[in-house]
């Protein structure tokens, strides 16, 4: 990660971070590596599964009760479904980080 204090750490930077630590890897192979590794866990959460990393966090699944829906331009009351939506949670020590 770059010393200048950044709220978010985006694709990129992961393969920044990548390259820097392993110079022997090329950026197709870094991209390649991480399209595998988030397609897993996105595969595992929509299962249901929960996905722990060690010293990261941990992704799971979490669900969004149904709730009423206004239109503002016509009034008329729909109802939106329950949804799903993916949730993370980091671990203390990225938290420290």
């Amino acid at each position: 990660m770059n010393n200048r204090s950044k709220s978010t750490f985006t694709r990129s930077d992961i393969e920044e971070s990548l390259k820097k630590e392993y110079p022997n890897l090329s950026i197709p192979d870094i991209s390649r590596s991480l399209d595998i590794i988030l397609s897993s866990v996105i595969e595992a959460v929509a299962l249901d599964q929960k996905v722990e990393i060690r010293g990261f966090g941990t992704f799971s699944k979490k669900q969004i009760r149904p709730r009423k829906f206004i239109n503002p331009k016509t009034k008329s009351i729909s109802f939106l479904g329950e949804t799903s939506t993916m949730h993370f949670k980091p671990s203390k020590s990225l938290i420290k980080k």
